[in-house]
């Protein structure tokens, strides 16, 4: 207590002179118009910078939020694509009593997912993605997990809140493939090397090879929807003994920068396991 008067003490005149300026400028303000609609517009313009400054600050806080709604909107918009579409029969009555038929007669054969990479490989012979997303999020075995860039691989493994994804870039990987233009189906593989550089095999030497081309994924997958990207053609070699191109291919997904995925449901998919099981049976 005693340091407080000691410093009311020696600084009594300066905080009476504060005191007094408060005292003036409130009389000035409130009797002057112009001196008040010029405190008005510098407490708008200070106002408006603070708030500029706050909104700041909450929009940075709150990207998360939106990347995951966006995301979402892109799943969306991504099942909605003709290449996941079916296209009914217009010769017959179609009866779907699902929500997956639209209002143009489309059966809606693939759907997108939005999920968050949490853990990935790149430089083991048989790597792997794990997702943020599991069986409580709709993710099963054997479906397709793509980005924005490319197809990523093929769900194998799947938890709760969590899935696991055996990449391209894995030594037991194969996906059916073929160039953008329509010819020549091949497999898509890895030799465990180079994580930029895929191999496309059995392409047939009557196709029209060039570097530069697109290999796309077959449109007779039931996994991967028709036509989703891969990569494209840095190097063309010739396999004698089979009378076929050997093509090495980049694939459009950097894999040592992904974050983001979408995993693919195949709606149809139950239904296709049926016919080949009554062929099976025959």
């Amino acid at each position: 207590m005693r340091n407080v008067f000691l410093f009311l003490r020696r600084y009594s005149i300066f905080l009476r002179f504060l005191v007094m300026q408060v005292i003036a400028l409130i009389m000035l303000f409130s009797k002057n118009r112009f001196h008040q609609s010029y405190l008005g517009m510098v407490s708008k313009e200070l106002a408006g910078a603070i708030n500029t400054r706050v909104n700041a600050v909450e929009s940075f806080f709150s990207l998360s939020q939106q990347n995951d709604a966006l995301r979402e909107q892109n799943a969306e918009l991504l099942s909605l694509l003709p290449s996941g579409s079916v296209w009914a029969d217009s010769t017959g009555l179609l009866v779907q009593d699902t929500a997956w038929s639209d209002s143009v007669r489309t059966l809606r054969q693939f759907v997108y997912l939005p999920a968050k990479v949490i853990s990935n490989s790149v430089f083991l012979p048989q790597n792997h993605v794990i997702l943020h997303r599991g069986s409580d999020q709709g993710i099963e075995p054997n479906m397709a997990v793509v980005s924005r860039d490319g197809i990523i691989g093929t769900v194998v493994h799947v938890s709760k809140n969590m899935s696991g994804v055996m990449s391209l870039l894995n030594n037991e990987s194969i996906v059916i493939a073929m160039l953008k233009k329509g010819s020549g189906l091949g497999e898509i593989s890895w030799d465990g090397n180079d994580p930029y550089a895929l191999t496309l095999s059995k392409i047939p030497k009557t196709v029209k090879v060039a570097l530069g081309d697109t290999v796309v994924t077959s449109p007779y997958s039931d996994r991967f929807p028709p036509g989703s990207k891969i990569g494209k053609v840095v190097e063309v070699d010739q396999d004698q003994e089979t009378n076929t191109y050997i093509l090495t291919v980049r694939p459009f997904v950097d894999f040592n920068t992904v974050q983001h995925a979408f995993v693919v449901r195949n709606v149809l998919e139950n239904e296709m396991d049926a016919i080949r099981k009554k062929f099976k049976k025959e």
